[in-house]
């Protein structure tokens, strides 16, 4: 309801409906200067010989002709001028939206890596899937009201798409959980750079899997990827084997989610009342189906002791930072799309590839990582590799 209020209130000074005044101004002047010759004429059209009436019948036809003609002329200027000015105002608005939210998407991505490092390292919070469930519980809340007030649209959660959906969500809270072990005993830049594992699992699973098959240029890049990984690995000075090992079956569960993802999603439209399943609706489902696996993890992992008693439970600042990841999470869901929206896959995929290059820098500086030029040129080539896999996977997609 606001944004439409505030839509209207912006058009009233945009260019449109200046012109619109300004239109309505020149037609009133037009019309008002044709009644006016309309009087003077018509006054001496009663007073006048039936010959001078003829005259002036003439003359103010010719008066009628031009005046119309002038309007004519007039309308045509104003409205060619409009249309130009509508034109370039949507090509700016359009470039502002882009860049906006590409901006949005990259700052919301980057920090929400940041804070869980910050949560997980800084705090020493050892409670991973507490943090994950707490985030997941916000972005249920926040997702639902906004669909109680009809600002986003949701599918209804049925037991049909439960069942359909149960082994994706499975997957899904694997993902988050080994992710946040991995991210506890791992510097953010290595793990950017171990996450290139995930696509030579994808594209090898996509081989097998739908039969698909990559150009040269993509095993090239996958194969980059690989060499960044284990040269970054051998050379990393803060080197965790737990962190290592959760970041690899990270890779397979991350990939299997994509893939299980493409198996199942037609089979999810079907089941759904509208026959869709749009983005904030995999995002309410989803998180409130990891909601009860989560609970169960936290007993299975013993994290319930832990949280009974860890002092930072109670450290306001600490359930500030845990409720800033919580909607930086929800964040990136929906600048994700607005980018998507605003550009393209195309653009899209290279902003994310390019994204992760300030994130390591980041993590390394905010953190004070030890490094060394070894694992530093480790680090800067299996990013530049993820940035000729997504030039080559746009290669790929535009020939085919």
């Amino acid at each position: 309801m606001a944004s439409r209020t505030l839509s209207i209130g912006a058009s009233l000074d945009s260019p449109d409906a200046l012109f619109e005044r300004n239109d309505t101004e020149n037609i009133s002047m037009v019309s008002l200067k044709f009644h006016e010759s309309n009087r003077v004429l018509d006054q001496d059209h009663q007073a006048s010989s039936p010959v001078r009436r003829d005259v002036v019948n003439r003359s103010l036809s010719a008066v009628k002709f031009l005046e119309n003609d002038d309007m004519d002329l007039e309308g045509g200027k104003l409205e060619k001028d409009r249309d130009k000015i509508i034109r370039s105002n949507k090509v700016v608005k359009i470039q502002n939206q882009a860049l906006l939210s590409g901006l949005a998407y990259c700052i919301s991505s980057c920090s929400m890596i940041l804070v869980n490092k910050f949560v997980l390292s800084s705090y020493d919070f050892n409670a991973g899937i507490s943090l994950m469930l707490y985030q997941n519980f916000i972005s249920v809340v926040i997702v639902s009201v906004l669909s109680s007030l009809s600002l986003i649209s949701t599918e209804p959660i049925t037991w049909r798409l439960i069942k359909v959906w149960l082994p994706v969500n499975v997957i899904f809270v694997g993902m988050l959980v080994t992710s946040m072990f991995s991210l506890k005993y791992i510097n953010v830049a290595m793990v950017t750079v171990l996450k290139n594992v995930t696509n030579v699992i994808t594209a090898v699973g996509e081989m097998y899997l739908f039969k698909k098959h990559h150009d040269s240029r993509v095993w090239a890049a996958l194969f980059l990827m690989i060499i960044s990984a284990v040269s970054g690995g051998i050379t990393d000075l803060s080197f965790h084997a737990v962190g290592y090992a959760w970041q690899i079956i990270n890779c397979f569960l991350t990939a299997s989610y994509s893939l299980t993802l493409r198996r199942v999603m037609d089979t999810a439209k079907q089941v759904t009342k509208s026959g869709n399943l749009n983005e904030f609706s995999m995002v309410l489902l989803n998180n409130t189906l990891s909601l009860p696996l989560g609970i169960l993890l936290i007993f299975v992992f013993n994290e319930v002791d832990y949280l009974f008693t860890t002092p930072l439970l109670r450290m306001p600042d600490f359930w500030l930072v845990m409720t800033l990841s919580g909607f930086l999470g929800l964040a990136i869901s929906f600048t994700s799309m607005w980018f998507l929206h605003q550009t393209g896959a195309t653009t899209y995929s290279l902003v994310g590839s390019l994204n992760k290059i300030p994130l390591s820098v980041a993590g390394i500086v905010l953190f004070k990582v030890p490094t060394s030029l070894e694992n530093s040129a480790s680090i800067l080539f299996g990013l530049l590799a993820g940035v000729f896999f997504a030039r080559a996977k746009m290669q790929e997609r535009s020939q085919s």
